[in-house]
């Protein structure tokens, strides 16, 4: 049996002509939390009017709010700067019961085996925690981030991990999920890292799909063992997408040959489609054990959404009527 569901996306609104989302200019031009809260104005909007109330934050919200050598771009000075902003955009999202997220970038590793890069990379969760804080986000706001290294030593990396996660702070441990990856840390990793340090899990389908593991592990068992790690009253958060299978060119010089030539190359399963099928939204709703937020990790963004909304509405009526939404879905006799 499904269950009530919400649908998001990260970061990037392509519709309405594209609307930037955070500050992105370089530290020479001054940027600031500030602008970006400018920029989110306009996004809610966005947001108000297709009916999503679950979003990914960007990365650079805080722009350079970590950097070791701009001491007046830290982001405590900027929050504090941007109290005001932040109160009246947070009370913004929750009169509209948007849910918040973020989701530091690939260079976030607290498990790294360099100290240096665990202090960064904690920072960066502490960044975002605040961020989220500030906001005035209940506790279904995440962190999301991924193990990290291998290092050649998955215990040992283990290791770093559970101790890194342990020396944040109390503020920021409540709103780190850790994400099962596509590559050496899949779900059994972080069930066990759920298990040694109590961080709940924000399953990737899509990644656990692709990952070896999964041969072993059910992706409806997979779900309900993530799903469990979340505490009771807060409502899981997984990510969806659908695998880039177009037939892609690559260029080759032939050898002996000055010439250029382009061949086919078989793509790879990973990568994140621009849509994604509605028949992987379909299996991941039927298989979810009670009521789930859903990111759409396609690179179509908001459209993305959109496009699947409307494949479930058309194809699956009764999966569509799940969805909780302000507007109700458009009737089949309407179409």
């Amino acid at each position: 049996m499904a269950h009530p569901y919400r649908l998001g996306f990260p970061v990037k609104i392509i519709g309405d002509g594209g609307l930037p989302t955070a500050d992105t200019r370089r530290w020479q031009s001054g940027p600031h939390l500030s602008r970006s809260l400018e920029l989110l104005g306009p996004a809610f909007d966005r947001l108000e009017r297709i009916d999503v109330r679950v979003f990914r934050l960007s990365s650079q919200t805080i722009p350079y709010g970590t950097h070791p050598d701009m001491p007046q771009l830290h982001y405590r000075r900027q929050i504090d700067e941007a109290r005001d902003a932040l109160t009246a955009l947070g009370a913004r999202a929750t009169a509209r019961g948007l849910r918040l997220s973020t989701h530091p970038g690939q260079y976030t590793v607290i498990n790294s085996a360099d100290p240096v890069l665990t202090a960064k990379s904690s920072a960066d969760l502490e960044q975002d925690a605040a961020l989220l804080d500030a906001l005035g986000q209940g506790p279904e706001a995440a962190v999301v981030v991924h193990v990290g290294g291998l290092y050649n030593d998955r215990p040992s990396a283990l290791d770093r991990w559970a101790r890194a996660y342990e020396s944040l702070s109390d503020r920021a441990r409540a709103r780190v999920a850790l994400e099962n990856d596509d590559g050496p840390f899949g779900v059994g990793d972080v069930l066990e890292l759920h298990r040694r340090t109590g961080v709940r899990i924000a399953y990737d389908h899509h990644h656990h799909r692709t990952s070896v593991e999964s041969v072993t592990l059910d992706p409806a068992e997979a779900l309900a063992r993530t799903y469990a790690t979340w505490a009771d009253g807060v409502r899981p958060k997984v990510h969806l997408s659908s695998p880039r299978v177009d037939l892609e060119t690559a260029e080759r010089k032939p050898a002996g040959s000055r010439r250029i030539e382009r061949v086919p190359v078989v793509p790879r399963l990973t990568p994140h489609a621009d849509f994604v099928a509605p028949w992987d939204l379909v299996d991941l709703l039927r298989s979810a054990p009670g009521p789930l937020d859903v990111v759409l990790e396609a690179k179509a963004k908001d459209l993305a959404l959109l496009h699947a909304r409307a494949a479930l509405e058309r194809l699956f009526p009764e999966l569509a009527a799940l969805e909780e939404r302000t507007t109700a879905p458009t009737p089949p006799a309407a179409r």
